[in-house]
């Protein structure tokens, strides 16, 4: 299968310190859905900025869709990857349909205005976040979850077959958070778009995304290892991963056909979960 996105020998640090990332090496296939996680300060945001051409690293190179960052042009990357980050209110007054068609601006015409095409395929953002009824609305009028709906409208407004995100479910109430991911998945399967995103659920993550990518912080790397692990959720989502990375002890609990981690403090107050749950000592392997 193609490769979407090929990261070789990524290392990145801030000034003079010590390197948030580190040889970071991997490839997310066209089509798959990788959830990044670990806990904060371990370089999720960093690495979601690298990939998307938006920070240089100090030493490496990322390749989208076989063609390295570094020969590309800004408008290159922007037709290939949209990237929807943790956003602040705007200074400006701009309204949710003008913030949305901001994602279009690479395809606007001879005389820099949007056309029928580009209105239509923002409209069709906002009905797919349920934000369409903001259209007219200043963009800083709205509470923080209803921002969020709408800056994932302009990402997938974009329409690039690569879409980064950084916590698309932030200030989400559960019901939205189940559908922004619902939305993605279904995105994913019908358009064969490649999803990174970055997540703390990670009982998000086991059921909808197909890989994950943990990155260790600096004090919890094994010794002679590497500073992540990427591959079949399954695979790197266990008890003995998670408490490796967040230094919090879990336990896997299936319920009906879903696999949930749980942490130890949840058990300790007494939660009863009718299935079978099992505890996973697999350990962090070099």
């Amino acid at each position: 299968m193609t490769a979407a996105i090929q990261a070789q020998h990524v290392t990145f640090r801030y000034g003079r310190g010590q390197p948030i990332l580190q040889d970071v090496s991997f490839e997310v296939p066209a089509g798959t859905f990788l959830a990044i996680v670990g806990p904060n300060g371990a370089g999720k945001s960093t690495l979601i900025n690298i990939l998307a051409g938006l920070l240089p690293p100090r030493s490496g190179d990322v390749l989208l869709e076989g063609t390295n960052l570094r020969s590309c042009r800004v408008q290159d990357i922007a037709r290939k990857v949209a990237v929807v980050r943790q956003e602040f209110i705007p200074a400006f007054g701009y309204s949710v349909m003008e913030t949305v068609l901001m994602a279009r601006t690479l395809h606007y015409g001879r005389l820099g205005f949007e056309g029928q095409a580009d209105q239509e395929l923002a409209r069709q953002a906002l009905e797919l976040t349920e934000t369409v009824e903001f259209a007219s609305r200043s963009l800083d009028s709205l509470s923080a979850g209803e921002r969020q709906r709408v800056f994932i409208a302009r990402g997938l407004a974009q329409n690039t077959p690569i879409l980064l995100l950084d916590e698309p479910t932030s200030f989400l109430d559960l019901k939205h958070q189940i559908k922004i991911y619902d939305l993605l998945k279904s995105i994913q399967i019908e358009k064969g778009t490649t999803i990174v995103a970055i997540t703390h659920d990670l009982n998000l993550a086991t059921q909808y995304c197909n890989q994950a990518l943990l990155l260790y912080p600096l004090g919890n790397r094994p010794a002679e290892s590497s500073c992540y692990r990427i591959g079949k959720i399954a695979d790197i989502l266990t008890p003995g991963e998670i408490e490796r990375a967040f230094d919090v002890r879990v336990f896997s609990a299936v319920v009906g056909d879903e696999r949930f981690l749980i942490p130890s403090a949840a058990r300790a107050g007494g939660l009863h979960l009718s299935g079978r749950a099992s505890q996973d000592s697999s350990q962090c392997k070099p």
